[in-house]
């Protein structure tokens, strides 16, 4: 079952996201660390990443969602973990392969990078065994690992020492040595998205035909609103929640930029709470979206996956082509944020009508294996 008021919440984060994959492959003069540097990173390439951070939470959150709306008229919990857990491997699979690819054009690259898509399998495939557990025991265990898996910011494997492979998966982000000489990069450390993918779950049930849509939206703005209180709680007292402490800058702008600068790899219960409450009050006010901007949005979120793969490959290879024609070997990198948005506005129209088109074959095709894009 599709609901409009996912698909274009789903369909502006990716959109969100496509500007800092921009940043990526055309802003390599200015690439930001994280947390960034407030002190030199300039205002506008600040708020433009972000801006892209709304897009991992909301996502994940949204997929747990999608699974309890694709589980519940097919059997419920049993339904659930068996197609979570083959998407979940296929996403592993793809992270590996496919959009590694995208990323370096390198099919031997000394460094696989196991980031977005590979988080959101493993979380699906975590996912897979917890939706067996009681609503009230997975309610419990989602919020236990969101807002206190920074109790866990002390501990540290080093290399070569027995867990770190798996202390690298979970939470400390690192690299791990592949048997074929390799090595992995641990970008998406995956402890906190499986609270994250579990509580989208849990509010599945919102979305039931039964449901009222007001009860469902006001629902959605209470659980956001309350997000963004225990966010600003957090923040404020400069203490648990987020390793890097706020301080005081030489301007307003500046202050703001340090509150709001929060750790993403992995995610903080800060970093959480305000981008998930922001998702919660988004989704409920999609709900009273009128229907054409709510019909472009969900073009995208409709169709997420192909979304990913293709504007990875689009805008690598166009990078690639301007660089041949300028006579340059590596990357070309544009001169101002401004042009970030004019490449992302430029990119997202013709994805918008591939994503359309792959939307109507999806649809009109039988197929099983066409549910896991």
């Amino acid at each position: 079952m599709r609901i409009g008021s996912i698909d274009a919440l789903r369909g502006l984060v990716i959109l969100l996201m496509l500007v800092d994959h921009v940043r990526e492959f055309f802003y390599l003069h200015a690439q930001v660390s994280d947390p960034m540097d407030v002190g030199q990173t300039e205002p506008a390439l600040f708020f433009s990443r972000i801006a892209a951070h709304l897009c991992a939470p909301i996502f994940v959150a949204l997929t747990g969602v999608s699974a309890w709306l694709y589980a519940a008229p097919r059997g419920g919990a049993r339904a659930a973990s068996d197609f979570l857990l083959k998407r979940g491997l296929f996403l592993v699979a793809l992270e590996w392969t496919v959009v590694n690819f995208a990323w370096t054009f390198n099919p031997v690259a000394p460094t696989v990078f196991l980031q977005v898509i590979w988080a959101i399998g493993i979380a699906m495939m975590a996912l897979a065994a917890l939706v067996h557990l009681p609503r009230p025991a997975l309610i419990a265990t989602g919020l236990a690992i969101v807002l206190g898996h920074n109790l866990l910011d002390a501990v540290h494997v080093a290399e070569g020492q027995p867990g770190h492979a798996l202390w690298a998966i979970l939470h400390d982000r690192g690299f791990i040595d592949l048997p074929w000489g390799s090595r992995a990069r641990t970008s998406y450390p995956v402890l906190p998205w499986i609270g994250v993918i579990a509580l989208g779950y849990a509010i599945g049930p919102w979305f039931a035909r039964s449901v009222e849509p007001a009860w469902r939206q006001r629902a959605l703005a209470i659980t956001g609103l309350a997000a963004l209180a225990g966010f600003t709680l957090l923040r404020t007292a400069n203490g648990y929640g987020e390793p890097v402490a706020w301080h005081a800058g030489d301007t307003g702008l500046r202050t703001v930029m340090s509150f709001v600068n929060l750790t993403k790899y992995p995610p903080s219960a800060d970093f959480l709470l305000l981008t998930l409450g922001i998702g919660a009050c988004l989704l409920a006010g999609f709900e009273k979206l009128p229907p054409r901007p709510l019909g472009i949005l969900a073009v995208f979120g409709a169709a997420p996956l192909f979304f990913y793969i293709l504007h990875l490959y689009l805008l690598h290879c166009v990078n690639r082509l301007v660089g041949a024609a300028l006579g340059v070997k590596e990357l070309v990198s544009v001169p101002s944020v401004g042009w970030l948005w004019l490449i992302a506005l430029a990119t997202a129209v013709p994805c918008w009508f591939a994503c359309r088109r792959f939307g109507a074959i999806k649809r009109a095709s039988g197929a099983l294996w066409m549910r896991y894009l």
